[in-house]
């Protein structure tokens, strides 16, 4: 059911991707952990590019699943980084399903807001380069 016309946001998303019959549940939706893991490495992307280093993810602050994914959507991943603290980056992530290629519509299926944090060589954090102004 589409409830108002979406549209794409006016970038590039770091990723897009075609869910297959592999990564469906039982009934026949693309598993909720599949999302997840795209959604992380969507969000690890511009965290990646402005730590210039090793990063992990410490926390996913929020998730919302909107609506299902299906086999066959083409998933575009949009993703942003909302704050930098000392070691630690926030990327906010919007995934979009374009549908029905026949017909084509988009939906906004999943949002997220995850944390990163830049760690040294031996796994402890280290402080973010900052800009110079």
């Amino acid at each position: 059911m589409i409830d108002e016309a979406v549209k794409l946001p006016d970038q590039e998303p770091v990723l897009r991707v075609v869910p297959m019959p592999s990564d469906m549940n039982p009934s026949g939706d693309i598993f909720g952990g599949w999302v997840m893991a795209q959604v992380d490495i969507a969000g690890s992307i511009p965290a990646l590019r402005l730590a210039r280093g090793r990063i992990a993810t410490v926390a996913v602050n929020s998730f919302l699943f909107k609506q299902p994914i299906s086999v066959g959507d083409l998933v575009s991943f949009y993703a942003e980084v909302v704050r930098v603290g000392k070691t630690s980056i926030t990327v906010d992530v919007q995934v979009y399903a374009e549908r029905n290629p026949a017909n084509p519509f988009i939906v906004r299926v999943t949002e997220a807001l995850l944390t990163y944090v830049a760690l040294n060589k031996d796994g402890s954090k280290r402080q973010l380069d900052q800009p110079s102004r």
